[in-house]
């Protein structure tokens, strides 16, 4: 459960949000952060303002952590098939806070009861879990993976720095933060800078949206990310730079999985991106 804990706060971008989506007290989900703190010996998360901070250490261990559980559901999928009704649903990071609960109501109201279980991983690598089936529905960036899958909407996305960050004053780059490549986000913030004739440099990245937050949270650069549900801690939506597009989403479900399940999940996606 500690690497559970680690791994939301990295996904909802702090420990309240953390809490809320494991159904857990704040205090438990520090508790958890503790007992790996002591097991490394040092620290893993650091509060930083009103936002959290990965570690070198805590980057590195939420990596292997990503690794782990994804064996282990994946473990416990196959294991309880057999034992009762279990749907795996995938999300890429961006908006997953908001799209896995809505996903999770979906596919209880047509199958009460039923075990919802959770993958966050890259579009790519989704796409590639669903054709496989381990993955029976899953949502991701359109143009980040091979298979177009079904149409859900635009994902909007909106400049994010922290509270009173200014770029520098032209002609000097715009900085930015990003997740590092692939990444279909990275590629449209700097693509909706060059059209509108607006230099930029990316100046930090990282391979997971929780280190971006924590780069950007530091002030370094602004950052494009998903504008559903609340801004991340510490970051407040920055009106500065050039208004971008929504990014296009799509929608896969697994071969021969349930026609009604997979409606209803679609039509959740649809709603949260009207």
């Amino acid at each position: 459960m500690a690497l559970r804990s680690l791994t939301a706060i990295a996904d909802c971008g702090g420990f309240h949000r953390a809490a809320r989506t494991l159904s857990l007290s704040q205090s438990a989900v520090s508790q958890h952060v503790r007992k790996l703190e002591k097991i490394l010996g040092g620290p893993v998360v650091e509060r930083e303002g009103r936002g959290t901070r990965f570690t070198p250490d805590g980057r590195r261990l939420l990596e292997q952590a990503r690794r782990i559980l994804a064996v282990h559901d994946e473990a416990v999928r196959t294991l309880l098939e057999s034992d009762g009704d279990t749907v795996t649903v995938g999300s890429t990071e961006h908006a997953a806070d908001q799209f896995l609960p809505r996903l999770t109501a979906a596919v209880q109201e047509v199958r009460p009861g039923c075990r919802v279980r959770f993958r966050i991983d890259r579009s790519a690598r989704l796409v590639e879990a669903v054709e496989r089936g381990s993955v029976d529905v899953a949502v991701y960036v359109t143009e980040a993976a091979a298979t177009e899958g079904t149409s859900v909407g635009g994902l909007p996305l909106t400049w994010h720095a922290v509270p009173g960050w200014e770029p520098p004053p032209a002609p000097a780059a715009v900085p930015l933060v990003a997740i590092e490549d692939p990444c279909a986000i990275r590629r449209r913030a700097i693509a909706t800078l060059a059209a509108q004739g607006v230099p930029a440099a990316v100046v930090g990245d990282a391979g997971y949206l929780a280190g971006m937050l924590d780069i950007a949270r530091t002030g370094q650069g602004a950052a494009l990310l998903a504008a559903v549900g609340p801004a991340p801690d510490g970051l407040t939506p920055y009106e500065g730079l050039p208004a971008v597009t929504p990014i296009p989403m799509s929608a896969l479900a697994r071969p021969g999985a349930d026609p009604d399940t997979v409606e209803a999940a679609f039509a959740a996606v649809r709603d949260l991106l009207r």
